[in-house]
C-alpha cells in the first residue's frame, strides 16, 4: 500500500511545495537526491535533508530480512484463474441507455477509470450527473446500491439538474413500472427515495489544481469511512491543467501521473468505478489544418481504460467508444431529455445477456427532450 506524504508530520508549507511539484507518496521520492528535490520542490537544501530524513528513517536497516522482502515479493503474483474471478466480481453503472451500456460492456465499470471527453454542451456533466444517481440503484433492481464522490473542478454540478435526474429515476422504479411485480419487490423500489440518493452523493468543489491534489490525497481515508462508494467523479480533469503549465510542462505531467496512478490504486482496492470528463482541444497536422483532440496530451491517454468521445452527427449526439482494452470500437446515438440520458430512438428488450437482468432500467421515460444550443459543433 502506497503511504501518503500527507500522514508524516512535516510543515504546512513544507508539505504544500510537496505537494505543488507532484509528490504525493513515499514511492513518488524514492531515488530522489537531495539536490534533485530542491530544484523540484523550491526547498532549502536543509529542508529537503529533514523530509527525506523523516519519511525514510525507518526504512533503512528496519525493512526486514531479504527473505522476506522476497516472500513479500511473491505474493504479489497472481494466476490467470485469480483474475478471471477477480473480473466477475467487476460490477457496471448503467447509464439508462441501452445500446451505450450494451457497446461497453453493460455500463460503466467498477475497477476500471473511464474518461468522458467532448466539446461544451454536448452532455458530459450530464452523464456523471446520471450516474451519480444509477450507481445508488439497488442490487435486486439490477444496479450496484453504492454512493457517488462527486468533484467538481468547474463548478457545472448544478442541484435543481441533479433534482430533475433522481426525481425520475424514483418515479421510475416504484409508480407502477410492472404491475406484476411482488409485494416485496415494490418495497424494495420504494427505498429507492429521493432524500437518499442525494445523501449518497459526496460533493466537493476544487478551486484549483493544488485543492484537486489534496482531495485525491485523503480520499482513501474518506473511502475506509464510507465503504458503500462505488464511483468517483471528476468533472472535469483538465479543467485546472489547461492553462498555466506553459513554462513547465513535465511538472503537468509528474501531477497528472501522480493523480492517474492514485486513482488506479483506489479504483482497484475498493472495488469502484473513476469516471473523469476532459475537454476537446485543437491539434495542429502537416497540412496546416487541425482536429480536435482530448486535452493533455497522448501521455494522459494511456491512464484510462475506457475513454469515450461525445460528439454531434448532425442534430443527434452520438458516443464512440475510442479506446477498449476488451471491447471493440462503435457509435451510438443518445439524447438528453429533463428526466437524464436515454436512447435517441427507444429499443424493446435486448440481444445481449448482460442487459437482461435490468430490461426494466431501460423502460423509455416518454419525456420531451431538452431543447439545448449545439456548441462546438
Amino acid at each position: 500500500m502506497q503511504k501518503e506524504i500527507g500522514s508524516f508530520p512535516l510543515a504546512p508549507n513544507v508539505r504544500f511545495k510537496l505537494t505543488k511539484a507532484g509528490f504525493t507518496t513515499l514511492e513518488d521520492l524514492k531515488g530522489i537526491t537531495q539536490r534533485e528535490l530542491c530544484n523540484e520542490a523550491n526547498l532549502t537544501y536543509e529542508e529537503t535533508g529533514e523530509v527525506l530524513h523523516l519519511l525514510f528513517k525507518d526504512s533503512v536497516g528496519s525493512a526486514g530480512s531479504d527473505k522476506e522482502k522476497h516472500e513479500d515479493f511473491t505474493h504479489k503474483f497472481y494466476s490467470a484463474f485469480d483474475m478471471s474471478k477477480n473480473e466477475k466480481g467487476v460490477a457496471a453503472i448503467v447509464t439508462f441507455s441501452q445500446k451505450v451500456d450494451e457497446m461497453i460492456g453493460g455500463g460503466i465499470h467498477t475497477k476500471k477509470i473511464t474518461e468522458i471527453c467532448g466539446p461544451p454542451g454536448i452532455g458530459k456533466t450530464q452523464i456523471c450527473l446520471q450516474l451519480s444517481v444509477n450507481v445508488q440503484i439497488p442490487e435486486s433492481c439490477g444496479g450496484v446500491g453504492g454512493e457517488a464522490i462527486y468533484i467538481d473542478t468547474e463548478g457545472s454540478f448544478i442541484v435543481e439538474r441533479l433534482l430533475d435526474i433522481a426525481s425520475a429515476t424514483v418515479n421510475h422504479f416504484y409508480s407502477g413500472v410492472q404491475e406484476n411485480i411482488s409485494q416485496e419487490e415494490k418495497a424494495r423500489r420504494k427505498n429507492l427515495i429521493l432524500e437518499d440518493i442525494l445523501k449518497g452523493i459526496h460533493y466537493y468543489r476544487c478551486q484549483d489544481y493544488v485543492e484537486l491534489l489534496a482531495v485525491v490525497n485523503i480520499l482513501s481515508d474518506f473511502l475506509e469511512q464510507h465503504s458503500k462508494v462505488r464511483l468517483v467523479i471528476v468533472d472535469s480533469i483538465a479543467f485546472h491543467f489547461r492553462y498555466g503549465f506553459d513554462d513547465n510542462l513535465g511538472l503537468r505531467t509528474k501531477l497528472l501521473n501522480s493523480i492517474g496512478q492514485s486513482f488506479m490504486r483506489l479504483a482497484t482496492k475498493y472495488n469502484l468505478a473513476v469516471v473523469l470528463t476532459n475537454q476537446m482541444t485543437t491539434k495542429m497536422n502537416e497540412f496546416r489544418g487541425g482536429n480536435l483532440v482530448p486535452s493533455l496530451g497522448e501521455n494522459w491517454g494511456h491512464v484510462c481504460s475506457v475513454r469515450l468521445l461525445l460528439l454531434w452527427d448532425k442534430k443527434e449526439r452520438h458516443v464512440l467508444l475510442y479506446k477498449s482494452s476488451w471491447r471493440k470500437d462503435g457509435e451510438v446515438p443518445f439524447k438528453i431529455t429533463h428526466t437524464g440520458i436515454q436512447d435517441e430512438i427507444s429499443s424493446q428488450g435486448s440481444s445481449s445477456e448482460e442487459l437482461d437482468r435490468s430490461s426494466i432500467l431501460y423502460k423509455d421515460l416518454d419525456c420531451p427532450p431538452v431543447k439545448r444550443p449545439r456548441l462546438g459543433s
